[in-house]
């Protein structure tokens, strides 16, 4: 494995964003972490820093609910950083109430696969001038087949059904983008963290958790890291264990739709065949 690493994970001001990004800092990993809020993301800057002795800490603050805030994002770290040896795109927004983003888009398929689209996109420079490197996205065992027709829930909204269309569309880009630049060096796989873990997303969400969120962290870190991926691209992972999607994330006429539907929906449509 490289030595020398640098880590970018969205969302990782708590749960296992946070979880993963502390082990990695202890790891002597230089960390980049992205929050929503400047006072949360320096307050864990310097948390981290100070519980790991690991200085190479940094923070990135945008509201991925708005396409020209990720692309902001995506210009801060690329302005500092001109490699990037792997991109976790883990933060999410679960299953609550009906929300749009600042964008106007239905809250989750924007936060949870719209950001992870554009950003992955935007950051290929730094992956490709890295490679090896990898791309890890954060899914979900509850995935729901997307209806183009209704896809931002316009009619008979129900939150899990926002969640779980977001959360396999996160799924079929990720099979997709592997493909596309697996010639680049660059891996791209997706993982279910955990089946309810305890963190702030699944309270809110009014569920009772069930596991620990140390879990999901673990296998983050595994897809990030583990030697035994350095040829393994375009995969799902049940936390550590290689698993089977929705089977719609195997359509690739679907894929192909919601490819062109992501591409027009980030501004990305001239800039990427």
């Amino acid at each position: 494995m490289k030595t020398n690493q640098t880590i970018l994970i969205t969302g990782a001001t708590d749960g296992i964003g946070k979880l993963a990004a502390v082990q990695l800092a202890k790891e002597k990993f230089s960390v980049l972490i992205h929050g929503r809020n400047q006072t949360k993301v320096d307050n864990v800057v310097t948390e981290i820093k100070n519980a790991t002795g690991n200085n190479n800490i940094e923070g990135f603050t945008a509201d991925l609910s708005s396409m020209a805030e990720v692309r902001k994002l995506a210009d801060d770290v690329l302005q500092k950083h001109k490699s990037l040896d792997v991109l976790i795109n883990n933060a999410g927004a679960g299953t609550a109430d009906k929300q749009t983003g600042k964008d106007g888009t239905e809250l989750r398929f924007a936060v949870n696969y719209l950001a992870p689209f554009l950003l992955s996109h935007l950051l290929l420079p730094a992956l490709k001038n890295a490679a090896p490197s990898r791309i890890v996205n954060v899914s979900s065992a509850g995935q729901r087949a997307i209806d183009f027709d209704n896809i931002m829930l316009e009619q008979n909204f129900d939150g899990a059904r926002a969640y779980g269309q977001s959360k396999l569309a996160l799924i079929m880009f990720t099979i997709d983008l592997a493909e596309k630049i697996k010639k680049d060096n660059i891996t791209v796989n997706s993982l279910h963290p955990g089946t309810y873990l305890d963190t702030n997303m699944v309270r809110k969400s009014g569920i009772t958790p069930w596991g620990k969120p140390e879990t999901g962290a673990d296998a983050e870190i595994f897809l990030a890291t583990s030697e035994k991926l350095d040829a393994v691209t375009g995969k799902y992972f049940d936390v550590k264990k290689e698993s089977k999607a929705n089977s719609q994330a195997y359509d690739e006429k679907a894929r192909k739709k919601l490819w062109q539907l992501s591409l027009k929906l980030t501004g990305l449509m001239e800039k990427v065949s």
